[in-house]
């Protein structure tokens, strides 16, 4: 599989994208130049350093006089923690869903998808906005709002794979064997399902950072003085055509992250895709 991803250039670039997003999060109170807390008013809007010969900025300052470089390298530990943990929260919940409705069938399998449609009934964002709005704005409820928003693709796609799994003959073979359920779903099934379900949750991946950003946009993400691309881009969008640098450079951080995300989903699935192998 390492194999032919690195032969797989989208995939590749999508994994470069990725190390590095994540070695910068780890490391990012080395690697910050300044200090993203440290204000100063008179050195506010300050242009990036390449069209200022004498700054020290290379991003420029905020409203606040504040390293935007230094802030969207901070801001990225928020972006990758509330999209993993909302992800594994999706993937937990929706593949067990998934899996019980799939295998189980009849009125439970009815009940579980049903549920599920009624989530997809309600458009992503405005569903994210609504559990938030409730709960109350804050990191842990952004994360809560992205997995529910979440779980149903998690939950249809475990049960499509389940539903022709559980026909193939050796899942018939350990029934009559007298293995229990449990050891047959989540021993012999899931294991094949594992492929596509990593594919969706690496997409799902790009997908949770974009929501996350929105939420911290509107005020219900991330709180001061918590750093996010979305919080930045909001407080920036009020100098927009000043400062355009405030704006500007926090979308791009989300435009390459969701970007590294989708190459990489894209990747996975053509690796696992028996059908494109054979292309």
């Amino acid at each position: 599989m390492l194999k032919q991803l690195v032969k797989n250039k989208g995939a590749l670039i999508g994994l470069v994208l990725i190390i590095i997003l994540i070695l910068v999060a780890i490391f990012a109170e080395f690697l910050v130049p300044h200090d993203p807390y440290d204000m100063d008013i008179w050195i506010s809007y300050e242009a990036p350093g390449w069209f200022a010969e004498d700054s020290r900025y290379i991003l420029g300052t905020d409203d606040m006089g504040r390293c935007v470089l230094s802030r969207i390298i901070m801001g990225s530990r928020v972006s990758l923690m509330v999209a993993g943990m909302a992800t594994f929260a999706a993937l937990f919940f929706g593949v067990g869903l998934g899996a019980i409705g799939g295998y189980m069938g009849g009125k439970m399998d009815a009940l579980i998808m049903r549920f599920m449609d009624l989530i997809l009934s309600i458009p992503a964002i405005l569903l994210a906005i609504a559990i938030v709005a409730t709960l109350g704005p804050g990191v842990v409820n952004a994360m809560i709002a992205i997995a529910i928003v979440r779980i149903p693709q998690m939950a249809r796609v475990t049960r499509s794979m389940v539903l022709g799994i559980k026909e193939e003959d050796y899942i018939q073979a350990g029934k009559a064997l007298g293995f229990s359920h449990f050891r047959i779903l989540f021993k012999h099934i899931l294991m094949n399902c594992f492929a596509p379900i990593i594919v969706v949750a690496t997409l799902g991946m790009g997908t949770a950072i974009v929501v996350e950003a929105s939420l911290s946009f509107l005020g219900l993400g991330a709180q001061p003085p918590i750093i996010s691309w979305g919080r930045m881009l909001a407080m920036g969008r009020e100098a927009i055509r000043s400062a355009p640098h405030l704006t500007l450079y926090p979308g791009l951080a989300i435009v390459f992250t969701v970007l590294g995300f989708n190459l990489l989903g894209d990747g996975l699935r053509d690796i696992f895709d028996p059908q494109l192998k054979q292309r």
